[in-house]
């Protein structure tokens, strides 16, 4: 299976969805990417509702498409960049799927297997990167593919840096509350639909993966980052300030995801049940 197939692909849909649709823009130039990066990032939430549920995240482009676009929801990584990518690649651009492994959260000397989806592409003769699935940290930008240098975006700096023990790999790292955090590295080994499909499934079934424990959301607004793990809800600005608040049992998580994530939030007694417990502990 391709795994940026627009085939079945509604391109007019997803960008009526990231709010870019009737936009006189053109196609496979720098500032339309740009444009998108933020757009998606701000419409459309991370969310792991599905897995939290023990629902079944599809990766085909028919399942992401319904989801998304049409049903309100958001996704992990995977679900975010397929369909960045699928869009990218209805638009012109020639874009492929990299691997990633996360650093962010991740104790001194614990390796973890590349479980993060990342997209590289050139465009006018630049090779950038773009990822729009990193939750809270994701960036607003493209970033072009260039060690050591500090990378402005519509929220925080970014940098990539060359990582010294390797050859061909790179350290994405964000700057925030004035300090350097290392979020993933990768590299440019170009990477099939069975690649993720692996990895998705690892996420979504071990019993050590958080997501399976913890409800967890983020979305960008134009002047701010939502960010959600159970019952903890977080406000943070791009000078460094951070909002923090403890909700008060599934109503308001519920509330929550719906009004500052834009979730449309699944139906059935099991959703309520899950938040209900995860707010008590």
């Amino acid at each position: 299976m391709t795994l940026f197939d627009t085939a079945e692909f509604d391109l007019n849909a997803y960008l009526t969805r990231i709010g870019l649709a009737g936009e006189d823009r053109p196609r496979g130039d720098l500032d339309t990417l740009r444009a998108i990066a933020l757009r998606h990032a701000c419409a459309i939430p991370f969310e792991n509702l599905d897995p939290l549920l023990r629902r079944p995240v599809r990766l085909d482009i028919a399942s992401i498409q319904r989801k998304i676009v049409h049903s309100g929801r958001g996704g992990w990584c995977f679900e975010h960049n397929i369909l960045l990518g699928t869009a990218l690649t209805a638009l012109g651009y020639d874009v492929t799927g990299l691997s990633a492994r996360v650093l962010w959260a991740t104790p001194p000397g614990i390796v973890r297997s590349r479980t993060h989806m990342v997209l590289h592409l050139v465009v006018d003769g630049t090779s950038l990167v773009i990822d729009c699935g990193f939750g809270g940290s994701t960036p607003t930008a493209p970033l072009r593919l260039q060690a050591g240098v500090e990378q402005a975006t519509p929220h925080e700096p970014f940098r990539l840096s060359h990582l010294s023990n390797t050859s061909g790999e790179f350290l994405l790292e964000a700057r925030l509350a004035g300090e350097w955090k290392a979020l993933y590295t990768f590299d440019l080994q170009p990477q099939v639909l069975a690649d993720y499909e692996m990895s998705n499934w690892y996420l979504c079934n071990h019993p050590e993966s958080h997501f399976l424990a913890s409800v967890v959301a983020a979305r960008v607004a134009p002047d701010r980052r939502y960010a959600l793990r159970n019952a903890d809800l977080s406000v943070h600005y791009p000078n460094g300030v951070s909002e923090r608040r403890e909700l008060a049992g599934h109503g308001e998580i519920r509330q929550a995801l719906e009004e500052l994530f834009h979730v449309t939030v699944p139906t059935g007694p099991e959703v309520d049940e899950a938040f209900a417990r995860l707010a008590k502990a």
